[in-house]
């Protein structure tokens, strides 16, 4: 009897314990195309800024930037946009050919609000969102369509609202111009 008891209480162990290491693996954190890049261990990174304007919302504005990273051999190219919060900052990096897969997408977007908006529907939104969680769209309410940026995949307060799409255009074009310069003056 308690030989069979030390049994049962070795195989539930057994696999209590191998069904909880499964449940680890499936849990592992997604890294983004930044976390990726930037946390290359046994290698030298550095970080070089270059601002950019901010920004214009509908309420306010937010610091863009780009940032380059060296790592090893490689660099990368980061547009950055930063939302200031009362009590910390939300920021988005949008990887170089992630930017120009949304600059694709913002001219898709302005040639289908007319159409969306003459649809009048109760509520539609029509976005794009990058493997890294960055969204742009609009989303169509009442007749009017209002433009967003979220910057982050997960957590508040990460939405900017724009004025117009020709805003998010301009700024996009604008990074994505200063990277093409920044990456033929090495």
């Amino acid at each position: 009897m308690l030989k069979r008891l030390l049994v049962i209480t070795t195989i539930s162990l057994i696999t209590i314990t191998s069904y909880g290491q499964d449940t680890k693996k499936e849990g592992e954190d997604i890294k983004t195309k930044m976390d990726v890049f930037a946390s290359k261990t046994g290698s030298l990174i550095k970080f070089i800024d270059t601002n950019l304007p901010k920004l214009k919302t509908s309420y306010g504005s937010s610091e863009t930037r780009i940032r380059k990273i060296s790592s090893g051999a490689g660099n990368g190219y980061f547009y950055q946009i930063v939302k200031k919060g009362q009590y910390s900052n939300t920021t988005a990096s949008i990887e170089y050919s992630d930017l120009i897969e949304v600059l694709k997408a913002i001219k898709a977007l302005k040639a289908e609000v007319n159409n969306d908006i003459a649809a009048n529907p109760d509520y539609m939104e029509n976005k794009f969102v990058t493997d890294d969680g960055f969204q742009t769209g609009y989303f169509v309410d009442k007749g009017k369509a209002t433009w967003y940026i979220k910057l982050e995949k997960y957590g508040s307060d990460n939405t900017l609202f724009i004025d117009d799409a020709e805003t998010i255009d301009a700024a996009f074009t604008a990074a994505k111009n200063k990277i093409d310069e920044l990456r033929t003056s090495k």
